[in-house]
Parts: C-alpha cells; sequence; structure tokens
C-alpha cells in the first residue's frame, strides 16, 4: 500500500468551540470537588486523576541518529540522551484498592530539551502523558466534563462496591475478548484487564506538532524482560497496592527497553485532529521509532525519588516545547485544568512544584 506523505502542521488544523472556557471552568470546579474530598479524607492532597501512582523510574531516553527529515523534529532533531522520568499510575483521582481493575496510565518527563517553550512551560523538560490504549473514549472535553462531574460524585465512597463491581465487569469483558469484541467503556469503568503495566504498550492517544507535521505517540516494550510480561495478569487478591509490589520485585532485577514512536498523521480524514475517538490506523499512518526509553533495574519505590518526582513535579502535557504543542480540544482543555490540580497540591502540601532545569 502506498503511504502519503506526512500532512504540513498549520493552525487550521485545528476547530475552536465557543464554549470552550466555560468547559474549561466546569472541569475545574468538578476537579476541586475531588481535590477537596480526597484531601479531607487522606490528609494530603493528590492528583485530580491517576492520584494512585504505582511506580517512579528514573532512566535515559535516547533520540535515535539518522532520522528521516520529517522524523527529525523539535525534540528529536538531535540524536542524543536525557535524563528521563516516569511515573505509572491508574486514572481515578482515588486511591483504590488494585483490585478495582482500570487502565493504566505513563508520564514521561524528558530533561534538558531545548527550543522555544510552550506559555507557561517552566523548566527545560518535554512531557508525554499517555495510557494503554489507543483512543479516548469521549469526542470532546465538553462530553468528557459532563462524565467527570457524574464519576466526581463516586470519589473515595463505596469502595468495597466498586471492587465487586469491578469484578462482575472484569469477567463481562474477558468474555467479550474471547470473541473478539472487548469494550474500552466497559474498562474504564473497572473491568480493564488486570495487566501488568511493565509489558503494556502507551499511547499519547491525542495530536500533537511534531515540529512541521502533526502525529502521535506510543511507548512500546521491546526488551525481552518487558514483553514477557505482556498479557501477564496481576493476582491482587487481599493485596491492595499489588501492582506495586509486583513492579517493585520485577524492577529490582530487570532492565527495561521502550521503543518510542511517532505516528505522522497523512491524511486529515482518517487521521482527525479533533476527534480523539478515532484510531489512526497503522496500514495508513505507520509507527516510526524516533527513540529509546532505558530504565535501568532499580527500586521503583525508593523515598527520595518518590518524593522529588511523585510529591515535588507535575506531568502535563502542556510542560514542553513549541515544536510539540499539544492539539486538539481535549488537549487544550488540560493546559489549564492540569495546571489547576497541581497548583491545588502545591498550596494544600505546602510543596513548591519544581520543573528540571538542566
Amino acid at each position: 500500500m502506498l503511504t502519503l506523505p506526512p500532512v504540513p502542521y498549520m493552525p487550521d488544523v485545528e476547530t475552536y468551540r465557543e464554549d470552550e472556557q466555560e468547559t474549561v471552568d466546569q472541569l475545574n470546579a468538578t476537579f476541586d470537588e475531588i481535590l477537596a474530598r480526597t484531601h479531607e479524607d487522606y490528609g494530603h492532597a493528590v492528583r485530580a486523576v491517576h492520584a494512585k501512582a504505582h511506580a517512579i523510574l528514573q532512566g535515559t531516553f535516547t533520540v535515535e541518529p539518522g532520522l528521516a527529515p520529517e522524523l527529525a523534529q523539535g525534540l528529536f532533531a538531535r540524536p542524543g540522551d536525557h535524563e528521563a522520568f516516569v511515573r505509572i499510575s491508574t486514572n481515578p483521582g482515588d486511591i483504590l484498592d488494585d483490585a478495582i481493575a482500570l487502565p493504566r496510565g505513563l508520564a514521561l518527563k524528558v530533561t534538558g530539551v531545548d527550543g522555544a517553550r510552550l506559555p507557561g512551560a517552566e523548566g527545560t523538560a518535554q512531557d508525554f502523558v499517555m495510557i494503554n490504549g489507543p483512543i479516548f473514549l469521549v469526542p470532546t472535553a465538553k462530553k468528557f466534563a459532563g462524565n467527570l462531574a457524574l464519576l466526581a460524585k463516586t470519589t473515595d465512597r463505596a469502595e468495597g462496591i466498586k471492587v465487586v463491581l469491578s469484578k462482575v465487569l472484569q469477567a463481562v469483558n474477558g468474555a467479550l475478548g474471547l470473541v473478539g469484541l472487548d469494550s474500552p467503556k466497559l474498562g474504564s469503568l473497572g473491568g480493564a484487564p488486570q495487566v501488568d503495566p511493565l509489558g503494556e504498550t502507551y499511547f499519547s492517544v491525542t495530536p500533537f506538532r511534531h515540529g512541521d507535521y502533526i502525529a502521535k505517540y506510543r511507548l512500546r516494550p521491546i526488551s525481552a524482560s518487558l514483553t514477557a510480561l505482556t498479557g501477564e495478569t496481576i493476582d491482587t487478591t487481599n493485596r491492595r497496592d499489588a501492582i506495586r509490589e509486583d513492579v517493585r520485585k520485577q524492577m529490582a532485577v530487570i532492565d527495561g527497553e521502550w521503543a518510542f514512536e511517532a505516528q505522522l498523521c497523512r491524511d486529515l480524514a482518517k487521521q482527525p485532529v479533533e476527534d480523539p475517538r478515532v484510531e489512526w490506523k497503522e496500514d495508513d499512518a505507520p509507527f516510526a521509532r524516533i527513540a529509546t526509553l532505558r530504565i535501568p533495574r532499580q527500586d521503583s519505590w525508593d523515598a527520595d525519588v518518590l518524593r522529588r518526582v511523585n510529591e515535588e513535579m507535575r506531568f502535563s502535557v502542556w510542560t514542553g516545547i513549541v515544536a510539540h504543542q499539544p492539539l486538539g480540544d481535549i488537549n487544550r482543555a488540560r493546559k489549564d485544568t492540569y495546571r489547576h490540580s497541581a497548583a491545588f497540591r502545591e498550596t494544600a502540601n505546602r510543596c513548591p512544584i519544581h520543573e528540571p532545569s538542566g
């Protein structure tokens, strides 16, 4: 099949809605509800989404040499090594028993990145915020805000019921999977497979500028130590923090390597910017490896690293350079809401946010 040339980035690839600020205000109000409730319950402020971390990792992010011109853009214009931090999590704003099976998240911070910064982006890092699925479940930030407002009412409530419901949804989703009909929506409600996060592939889901072009990104395990874990499930029976415990044991003895890949947009009709529900099919828009993330064996729950990264850093798609500007309605809504959530933590915990500047 003939692969089309990549679509050049132009500002008009985005379509703005008149009610976007109203949606951001609604999201911030919902985040405040979640943040205030969890802060009261825990005596410590946590993130409004992806509150529960399972691992904090440090490694090296190596930009590949000899990239094609359309791939050698922004951060990836020059080969070389960067220090990197990784936070693995699940998506709710409350810290739940791991028996409640939910999608995995992975936030990656690449440090020492040159280039003009996005508005308000301190430091020199480029962040990538990813989940272990290729699509977002709603088309717009407004729809997401409505769903989140309903979910906020269940924050830190009826955990026992959530555990039971999760087991039912996992069984239903597993049965659907046997006939090729597994449901991302069931997964988001607690029916996700209880898989080992180290074996998962993570996707940016939403598009970004890739210098002169447009791209989505993914992080794919490639070392044998990680691919051996792909699809493996974690037994959470009577272990509230089973994922953290298992990952800590694994990372103490293995060295991990992931391929960081770009998927350039080649047809705006097939790879839309404004609807993250649409999967960009690899047949039409192939992925290409542009960097390698290497994480050596380490303590994935080290107290000092946990304080430095989990408490004193924030991860946001708007922390980065102009060459990787987030695109689309969902991404635009993330700009102020992520900062709003981080500001609550900063004030409530009396702990300033520190962005790497070296």
